[in-house]
């Protein structure tokens, strides 16, 4: 049963990692001459959480998967709920700092926090620990979402898409 709890755990991290690894080239040559609020975390921060964050909500949705059973009737809409906001997850770094597109990453990030949000309702119900674990990742994302908007509304040449 351990491979089960790794894979759950780490299955986050792939996609996190190869959004990285991507668009890591685009972090200094563009992202750093964004206008940003002052509250903007360092660069150093963003891996630390996002290892913290990732790690919780992979080993929160072993959880959920464990209570109900496994792939049951039962587990497609919480763990699709899952799924489909850990897709928008991956997909934000691709839209934000390789396409620079920040009208796209901007909706990306608004309907990830619907998604999160009825991930973790629909945790509730099942395993309370496994939805206590998301908290920390809802609080990075309204974060987050609120410097997509900051950084949105502060840099109207950057919205169109690639402009360098």
């Amino acid at each position: 049963m351990w491979a089960y709890t790794v894979g759950f755990t780490v299955l986050p991290h792939v996609g996190g990692f190869l959004g990285w690894f991507l668009n890591r080239k685009e972090i200094p040559a563009w992202y750093e001459k964004l206008k940003k609020p002052s509250w903007c975390p360092s660069r150093r921060v963003f891996p630390v959480a996002w290892t913290v964050l990732y790690t919780g909500m992979g080993y929160a949705s072993y959880l959920v998967w464990n209570d109900l059973g496994g792939c049951s009737s039962k587990a497609i809409v919480p763990l699709g709920l899952y799924g489909a906001q850990l897709v928008l997850n991956w997909a934000w770094p691709p839209l934000f700092f390789g396409a620079r597109n920040l009208n796209m990453a901007l909706v990306d990030i608004l309907c990830l926090d619907g998604l999160a949000v009825g991930t973790l309702c629909s945790w509730y119900r099942i395993n309370r620990v496994a939805a206590l674990l998301l908290l920390p990742y809802l609080g990075w994302l309204a974060m987050a979402t609120c410097l997509t908007i900051r950084i949105w509304r502060d840099n109207p040449e950057h919205k169109p898409g690639k402009s360098d």
